[in-house]
Formats: C-alpha cells, structure tokens, sequence
C-alpha cells in the first residue's frame, strides 16, 4: 500500500468493533479530533481512518490487517491509519513490525493522546502508545458533544480483577478501575442537555463499579433524579457483583429497565470451575431467582460459550437445561477460540471444532425459539418505546422496547417516548402502532 496522499488531515473516519465500550471509546475519539479542527468524512473516504478493535473473539489481529488492506485506494494511496482498541494493546509494536501501513498504534487506556499521536504521524513519525497511566483518560476527555442520539453511553468503570481464564479482557483493558461519582453525574447531565434520553452505563464488570463508599445503585438512583433523563440501563454485569441493593434497584426506580444481561458462560459446575467463573450454576440461578421477584417482568439476556476445553456431552447439556431453566428474551452464544495468553489455550481435551459446531446449532435454536416465544407473549400489549432512528420506509421509526427489543413504528420523531400497541412479532422485532405520542 502507497504512503499516505495527506499527511495533515482535515477529515476522519472512526470503525468501531465489538461490544458497546467500544462504541463509546469511538465516539470519544470523535471528539477528540472534532475538538482538534477535523471533520467527520461525508462518506467512506478519510484523510484519517481510526479502526477501533476488538480482541475478544479468534483470530481478532488477522482480521484487523484484512480492514487495514482495504483502505487501499484505486491510486494506490492511502490514509492515515490508526489502530486502537483492544487489538493495539495486545499487539502492541508487533502492529508497527508486522505492516508499514499502519501509522498509529493506540490502547484503549491512551486514546486520549490521539490527537498528539496524529501530529507525530502527519510529520512522518509512527507513532506508538499502549501504556495504561495511573491518571484517568476521563480526566482529559473534551466535553460531549453538543447533540447526542436519544438513547447514549456512559462508560462508569473499566477493566477487569475476575481473570476467567479464556478471556484476554484483563490484559488488555487492565485492573478494574471505576470512574468517581462527580464524574459520572455530571457527564449524565451533559448527555441529557444533549438530547439523551436513556442513558446505558458501561463496564466490563459495571456493577462492581464503586466509589467512597457508593455502589452503582445508588448510581442509578442518582441519575434518576434527572427529570429529562426517561431511562436507565446497565451493562455488562458480573454474577458475583449482583448486590442485594441493585437487585432492589429493579423493583424501586422506575427509570431503570425492566432488563438484565448477566453472562453466566456454562451450566456445568465442572466447566465454570475450569473457567475461574467463581459462581456455580446453582448460585446463578439463585440471582435470577432475586431478581425476578425484584421485577417480575424482567427480560433476562446472556452469554454462553461451548466448547470449552474439556467440555463432554453432559457438561454441555447441563448448558441447555440451564437455558431451559431461565427462558431467556435474548442471549449470546458463541464457540470458545482459544487468546494467546490466557490459561484456557494450552488447557488438554480442546474440543473438536465440528463438535463445537454442532453444539452451538442446538443452543442457538433453543435460544431463538425462546427468544421468539417472548416477542409473541408482547402481541396484542401497550408498551412504551424511545424512537431512536429512521426505519427503512419514510415515515416509519425503529425504537427499543424496555425491554431492549427494536421496535417498528409510523408516526412520531426521533426522541420521542410514544406508547405503541405491539402488533406482530418477529424472532428479532416487533410491529407496533402508535396511538398517541406521550409529551415529551
């Protein structure tokens, strides 16, 4: 790939991958170089291309030189390119060794220097920051910007203490780190002058997030208060930080979301064990069990991994009647893919792939058809939705449900809170009809 045609950019382009974190740190870089003079590019061409990464899933850094070679443009040019993210700290320098086209390494804890790592690019210097600094990037972040979508995040803590062992989340977003309360409140505050109208807080474990004695209950109470603030949400969140008073949260405060996404990995004791998990099957269902008598008409979301190293044919049907127990509204699942470093890669009895294959197809369909099963329970209800976009027809708006569903409406503007009669569900939607919009 050629050198880059414009050394000083004047346009950019952030691509953000993996979990909704990620998304928040993109849009935080958005600033930054807004707040440095450049303008977001009109289409797909950029003077600057920052590809925000993700490290979570196999073969994570392979993928990231793929989108690397395709900036390429037809003159042989290119732009400026940055790698952040997750992939960044992981590979830190091998990035810079392994391609000459790639100007910019920055982790996740050091975007906030992107604006001098882009001056020391534009001179023709690679440039090259994975330290993780006792001093918060929060604390030299420019002020969100001006108008933000009605539905925003906010991240509250990062990093991890919990070291599961296929996970790299520790080694490349480090030690559990919350953000202080002021901090927080007053960001909320800035999103909602903005135009937020819910506002999900963020963590890889966000209900560990505490400080001088406050935990993210009270948080959440706090943030309530806000009487433009319409809705609260939360994620991801840790069994083993499962307070008694967040649990109380879902039946006390009416802005906090009938929805809770609580990753539980595996049904096997035996497997939860393998993976550092440090909660059992029993003690997860235990939750559930709190939290639904907290809130009734909780929705319940999850994570799920099959193929563990070492995971039998019970193990695994321990996952399915733990699935079968919960009656999920929506859960993830994935196949295990092994992240140098972690203990989980050089484990014995890694588990043939088309096992794995095989496995996931069978969880997957228990997992739509129950996902399907509650969108049809919603048929024929009145509920409220956040209209957050355009819909694909004129006229037509897609919001989320509280209990994050999309929903398809006609009628109303983006940002409003309208009450919709749901009358047709799909595995990944449902169709509503407005009768009236609520006062905004």
């Amino acid at each position: 790939m050629g050198a880059p045609v414009n050394r000083s950019p004047k346009t950019f382009r952030v691509k953000s991958f993996g979990c909704q974190m990620n998304v928040y740190d993109g849009e935080r870089m958005a600033e930054l170089l807004g707040a440095q003079g450049l303008s977001p590019a009109k289409g797909e061409d950029a003077d600057l291309v920052v590809l925000n990464t993700c490290h979570i899933r196999e073969k994570a850094a392979e993928k990231v030189y793929s989108d690397i070679g395709r900036l390429r443009r037809e003159d042989g040019t290119r732009p400026l390119v940055a790698v952040a993210g997750c992939v960044a700290q992981a590979e830190g320098a091998e990035i810079h060794r392994r391609t000459k086209d790639v100007d910019i390494v920055v982790g996740p804890q050091a975007y906030h220097r992107l604006p001098e790592l882009v001056a020391e690019a534009a001179r023709g210097k690679r440039a090259l920051d994975t330290d993780m600094p006792a001093a918060s990037k929060f604390d030299v972040l420019p002020s969100r910007a001006k108008t933000v979508r009605p539905s925003a995040y906010l991240t509250v803590q990062e990093g991890c203490d919990k070291f599961c062992t296929y996970c790299v989340v520790p080694y490349t977003r480090g030690a559990e780190v919350s953000r202080p309360w002021s901090a927080i409140v007053d960001e909320a505050k800035a999103l909602v002058d903005a135009g937020a109208r819910e506002i999900t807080l963020l963590g890889q474990n966000v209900n560990a997030w505490e400080h001088d004695g406050r935990y993210l209950h009270d948080l959440i109470e706090e943030l309530a208060k806000l009487p433009r603030l319409a809705r609260i949400r939360y994620t991801t969140s840790h069994p083993n930080d499962m307070r008694d008073g967040l649990i109380a949260a879902h039946r006390d405060i009416p802005k906090l979301m009938p929805f809770l996404h609580l990753p539980v990995q595996s049904g096997s004791d035996r497997i939860l064990k393998a993976m550092n998990r440090s909660h059992s099957a029993n003690s997860y269902l235990a939750i559930l069990d709190r939290v639904r008598e907290a809130r009734p008409d909780i929705a319940i979301s999850g994570d799920y991994i099959v193929g563990f190293p070492g995971e039998t044919d019970q193990d695994f049907e321990a996952t399915l009647q733990m699935v079968r127990r919960i009656g999920h509204s929506m859960a993830f699942s994935f196949k295990y893919s092994p992240r140098p470093g972690t203990p989980a890669a050089s484990m014995p009895d890694q588990v043939a792939r088309e096992v794995m294959d095989e496995r996931l197809q069978r969880l997957q369909a228990l997992i739509v058809e129950q996902q399907i099963a509650f969108n049809q329970r919603l048929v024929g209800r009145r509920t409220e939705v956040l209209l957050e976009r355009p819909g694909k027809y004129p006229g037509q708006l897609i919001g989320k449900s509280p209990w994050l569903q999309s929903i398809v409406a006609d009628g109303g503007a983006v940002g409003d809170l309208v009450e919709v009669d749901i009358v047709a569900a799909g595995p990944n939607s449902l169709t509503g009809v407005i009768p009236e919009i609520l006062a905004a």
